[in-house]
């Protein structure tokens, strides 16, 4: 179980933020500081793929200092997606009530988080959007607001899902809806994670909710963002809603045949 002197005022239990890294000695040291600024009491998980510049060296010098901060060492990057996998049921193992992600490079402000948890205890998943009324988004070039809007209205569209921004990665989650979702089955990675698990839990019938954040882009380090990662969203979402269509019209033809049979029976 987690530390529970350590507990933080939440009603939902204590909060980690899972923050995965790779070639984040830079930024990881600041944020962390950043978040515990803003809210003292709250873990901090450090999920390194084995980043070569010493990311987690740092990240254990931290823990090392300061008993709200723990380091999971992965041997090798394997993707965006599999590091909260494994950072979450690590959380789950530990007895956390809420768990967050946030990105490592400063696009994601540990200043919003409060914002996110008040709104935890209406909802099931809250979503740090940029594109509901407040929300915004600083130093990004046109190409990758593009993509970005783009990606969102697309997933809409396909997945009937009623949420501005999908694709955002500062969400925060209480336990139980990651219990059910079925993290083992989860294969997805970058833009396509994130639409991934807030249409699993959309689909759970779990209550998602949004509230504005301010997205800076990195100023340290490279974005992950690829070509490959687009087009996995892309196909993927595509087959979600494929999915979803096929089920609708499968359920509206059963109605239908239902109702004819009916129909078609003499009175006794």
């Amino acid at each position: 179980m987690a530390d529970q002197q350590a507990r933080p005022d939440h009603e939902l239990g204590p909060v980690l933020v899972v923050i995965p890294t790779y070639n984040e000695r830079e930024n990881i040291t600041r944020i962390v500081k950043r978040l515990h600024a803003a809210l003292p009491r709250v873990h901090a998980l450090v999920v390194d793929d084995g980043s070569p510049d010493g990311t987690g060296r740092v990240a254990d010098e931290m823990a090392a200092a300061d008993e709200r901060v723990h380091v999971l060492h992965r041997t090798e990057k394997a993707g965006l997606g599999a590091a909260y996998v494994a950072g979450f049921r690590w959380a789950l193992e530990r007895g956390y009530g809420v768990v967050v992600e946030m990105d490592a490079d400063g696009s994601h402000a540990p200043e919003d988080l409060p914002r996110l948890l008040d709104a935890l205890e209406s909802a099931d998943l809250v979503l740090g959007s940029r594109y509901v009324p407040g929300g915004s988004t600083v130093n990004w070039s046109k190409s990758r607001e593009l993509i970005s809007r783009g990606g969102n209205l697309y997933s809409q569209l396909a997945l009937g899902a009623r949420v501005k921004d999908i694709t955002g990665g500062f969400r925060a989650f209480r336990a139980g809806v990651l219990e059910r979702i079925r993290l083992d089955t989860v294969a997805s990675q970058g833009y396509c994670f994130q639409i991934d698990l807030a249409w699993r839990a959309i689909e759970l019938g779990h209550r998602v909710v949004e509230v504005p954040i301010t997205f800076t882009e990195r100023e340290i380090g490279e974005s992950k963002m690829s070509g490959n990662i687009v087009r996995e969203a892309l196909w993927r979402v595509t087959k979600w809603g494929v999915r979803r269509r096929a089920t609708q019209l499968r359920g509206l033809f059963a109605a239908k045949a239902e109702a004819g049979a009916s129909g078609g029976r003499r009175p006794r």
